[in-house]
């Protein structure tokens, strides 16, 4: 559930004073603020930080707030905005929110107009990830989960097969904990959404947690809520991760990262099923199953102290341990198919014909970044392969020789590794509508390693798909 605290906002405005008047307020409200007063610099941070909410000003330099607000919408479509109106805009305004802007307040402001706007959108979004969960659980349990496991869950092998076969089983259970353990890349998150749309809380939330990004001093907070006033910054009441998941699922991810102050505070909640908000002495019943995950040795940390032996057992009810790819490798071929039919689909593109030498050489690969480093693989052959029929070389394995010659379009056609590099790195430009920072999520690189490669190579962004 998205709160004020995961909240982020970027103040687009030319004016210091409006920047600086809305950055305090915000920040005090308990927003996390980032303000810019020219459109390149705002679009180049977007291009590189996640933001929820834009306050952008309609006339400001470089180009008008209507050109900002078609930029934003193209390339970050997640990302709500907010216009500011001068008095005769409003003709303006009305155009805005036909392009997808959700809402707007007039300058001068008052502080409380503002708020209002930011809450009112602040809802539209919690809504949002509310019906993008729903639809990412439906995904998980299409109609071949009667039988099996649903498609995001592909694999015929054994070992998957019996994971498959847990998993049915335990979502039987309304109340059975699990704990699930594999390698980072398994997949821990996808097996514990499917146990939740197996059971009969698929129609109650279900909420993920990182243990390991959870701050000592906001777990109280986090967990079980706040009342209104009940510390500094707590402007109004909050329902804390128990209360959100109740009659659903809460999953724990890197659960052995929790701090071991904390381990007990939270076994008692899963013991008495109570929680009270930080500031209140009133308790309230939570119904929650709990599901954790971890890539690492949790008996071996139980050993040395560092994990609890009675929280262990208290999750530890049903174990549910999944496999690395490298050890059920007759799964790879039909989740690379998988994989590069979702893909082609989600960009529109029609599905390609493989070389029969690129399911050989994936079978080769170890793959130390399990399913996760395979669907990022597929991303990059489907985007290097164009229109044309994917070829071992637009794998990209990792440590290919950095000075073999590499066949593109046909195996008649070849080029040495930089212009292959140079027109990959071209063509996620292109699949990813010029965003700087998803195409080096494409690429596997980060995003200041596209830059540094974008000069090197002297590629504008508006460079097309077939230089």
């Amino acid at each position: 559930m998205t709160d004020r605290r995961r909240i982020s906002i970027l103040i687009l405005d030319d004016e210091a004073r409006v920047r600086s008047e809305l950055s305090e307020f915000l920040m005090n409200t308990g927003f996390m603020v980032h303000a810019e007063g020219m459109p390149s610099d705002a679009l180049e941070y977007l291009a590189r930080h996640p933001v929820d909410i834009v306050i952008l000003d309609i006339k400001l330099p470089e180009m008008d707030g209507l050109e900002v607000l078609r930029r934003i919408r193209r390339d970050h479509p997640i990302t709500e905005v907010i216009m500011i109106s001068g008095h005769g805009d409003m003709n303006t305004v009305i155009e805005a929110m036909r392009f997808g802007a959700v809402d707007y307040f007039t300058k001068p402001f008052r502080l409380a107009e503002v708020q209002n706007a930011i809450e009112r959108t602040r809802r539209f979004i919690e809504l949002q990830h509310r019906v993008e969960e729903l639809k990412q659980g439906f995904t998980l349990v299409s109609a071949e989960l009667q039988e099996r496991i649903g498609h995001a869950m592909v694999g015929e092998s054994h070992s998957m097969r019996v994971v498959a076969d847990m998993m049915r089983k335990v979502a039987q259970t309304e109340d059975t904990s699990v704990l699930i353990t594999g390698e980072s890349g398994t997949g821990k998150e996808v097996v514990a959404r499917g146990i939740h749309h197996l059971s009969a809380r698929k129609e109650h939330y279900f909420h993920s947690v990182n243990c390991s990004a959870i701050p000592k001093d906001l777990f109280e907070s986090e967990f079980f809520g706040h009342t209104r006033g009940a510390f500094t910054g707590a402007t109004e009441a909050k329902a804390g991760w128990f209360e959100i998941a109740d009659q659903g699922t809460l999953f724990l991810d890197e659960i052995v990262d929790m701090d071991p102050g904390l381990q007990s505070k939270f076994l008692r909640i899963l013991e008495a099923k109570q929680v009270t908000r930080v500031g209140s002495t009133n308790e309230k019943n939570v119904d929650v199953r709990i599901i954790a995950a971890t890539n690492q040795d949790i008996q071996q940390m139980v050993k040395n102290g560092r994990f609890r032996i009675d929280l262990f057992h208290r999750l530890n009810t049903f174990h549910i341990h999944i496999p690395p790819l490298r050890d059920r490798k007759e799964d790879i071929p039909s989740l690379f198919d998988h994989f590069l039919g979702l893909l082609s689909a989600k960009s529109r593109q029609r599905p390609l014909g493989v070389d029969e030498k690129v399911y050989e050489q994936l079978l080769q690969y170890d793959f130390p970044g399990n399913v996760r480093e395979l669907k990022n693989m597929t991303e990059r052959a489907l985007i290097l392969a164009g229109d044309g029929r994917i070829l071992p070389t637009h794998l990209m394995m990792p440590g290919s020789a950095p000075h073999v010659r590499i066949a593109l379009a046909s195996p008649e056609e070849t080029y040495d590794l930089e212009v292959m590099e140079r027109r990959l790195i071209i063509k996620a430009l292109h699949q990813s509508q010029q965003n700087k920072s998803r195409a080096a999520r494409l690429l596997n690189i980060s995003w200041q390693a596209l830059d540094r490669k974008l000069k090197k190579f002297g590629i504008r962004s508006e460079e097309g798909p077939d230089l």
